[in-house]
């Protein structure tokens, strides 16, 4: 009897897209296995990829639009989804105010914003959605969500009364807060909010010394934001009495888990665990043999909410094996094999360079496929 593999990978970052590493796995199993059944469920943990995941699940519609970018001078051209009969719109962030549009020169959290994401999330008021999903991965802002609220109306003012500059270098200058112009459009709209990074909005293990860095901050920097970010939420616990700092997830995307909580009443939920519900996961993995799930990186943070762990979590709940594979696999996996996968996988050559592995990702990904299930059929 012809066996049945479920296909429920991530993206490999920079080298294949999640239906890249489905059709991967896909020729590798046929390769072996000509008569097997592949049921491909592109996955996603609420960042990159996460729109795409559930245009595929949900037959969805690309919306096109154009937003202001992370610099709010550039407007660049992105694009969301609707699902659910056009009911329901699912935004990533990162298509608007992401990392990867702004070249490493060009980073600079003191002035890189959300404002794009907000108008993402105006256009989707503006076809009648009741339902707006929001993924927070990616992100090159550190603004608390503030240029997002620009977007949807919010003022923001200085001690003069002058509306303060979007950009979380600005922040500390922020005395009042002028919601009178806020969308009305938010209160009949459900905003829940799709992250994988479980850090406060301030401090030791927020956003800013956290993931400033890797966003053009230096050290200096780092401090200055934290600072900004912890006064702002100090001017809008004083002016709308919401306190949202501490929950988690309001660190993620530099803070715009924060701003949508506190300006649109969004609420917050695992990515991976979203993505795992729209695509009706486990009604497929139910009918596997075998599970084959993987991404870029997996180490001892992949228990953190990432997707392959949500994958194996679903899979070891209905007893199904799981095959996880990695361009790099770091430390910590030990315990990953009591918390559901049976084997984890590096696809790439001993020795080989990083510009090769990543040109080459796919091709890997098929072999290392072929040479598992080969192990498996004998």
């Amino acid at each position: 009897m012809p066996k049945t593999f479920v296909l429920a990978p991530d993206s490999f970052k920079e080298s294949m897209t999640a239906e890249q590493a489905c059709q991967a796995m896909r020729r590798g199993i046929q390769n072996v296995c000509p008569d097997a059944v592949c049921i491909s469920v592109p996955m996603a943990d609420g960042g990159e990829g996460t729109v795409d995941a559930l245009i595929a699940a949900q037959g969805g519609q690309k919306v096109d639009c154009e937003v202001s970018g992370p610099l709010a001078e550039y407007k660049i051209k992105t694009y969301f989804s609707l699902v659910h009969q056009g009911k329901t719109a699912v935004i990533e962030m990162a298509k608007a105010n992401g990392i990867h549009l702004l070249d490493k020169s060009q980073r600079n959290p003191l002035f890189t914003s959300t404002l794009g994401t907000g108008e993402m999330i105006k256009t989707a008021l503006d076809l009648g959605v009741s339902k707006i999903m929001i993924g927070l991965g990616g992100s090159v802002t550190n603004d608390g969500g503030a240029g997002m609220a620009q977007a949807l109306g919010v003022k923001f003012l200085d001690a003069a009364g002058c509306d303060v500059a979007v950009g979380g270098g600005q922040l500390d200058q922020i005395q009042k807060i002028d919601l009178s112009g806020l969308d009305a459009r938010l209160t009949q709209v459900e905003i829940l909010i799709a992250s994988d990074v479980n850090n406060p909005l301030c401090g030791a293990n927020g956003a800013s010394y956290i993931f400033g860095p890797q966003k053009g901050a230096t050290p200096e920097m780092v401090r200055l934001l934290d600072q900004n970010l912890a006064h702002f939420a100090d001017v809008v616990e004083a002016e709308l009495n919401v306190s949202k700092q501490n929950i988690v997830g309001a660190g993620a995307a530099g803070g715009l888990g924060f701003g949508l909580m506190a300006f649109a009443r969004a609420s917050i939920q695992s990515g991976v665990e979203l993505v795992i519900e729209e695509t009706h996961l486990a009604e497929k993995i139910a009918q596997a043999d075998y599970v084959l799930t993987g991404e870029g990186k997996i180490d001892f943070q992949t228990k953190f909410g990432k997707t392959p762990f949500g994958v194996a979590q679903v899979a070891k709940r209905l007893n199904k094996p799981v095959i996880a594979f990695a361009g790099v696999v770091g430390e910590g996996i030990e315990e990953l094999y009591d918390l559901g996968f049976s084997q984890i996988i590096g696809i790439n050559p001993p020795h080989i360079d990083l510009e090769a592995a990543m040109k080459n990702a796919e091709r890997h990904l098929e072999d290392t496929v072929v040479t598992v299930l080969n192990k498996l059929e004998k």
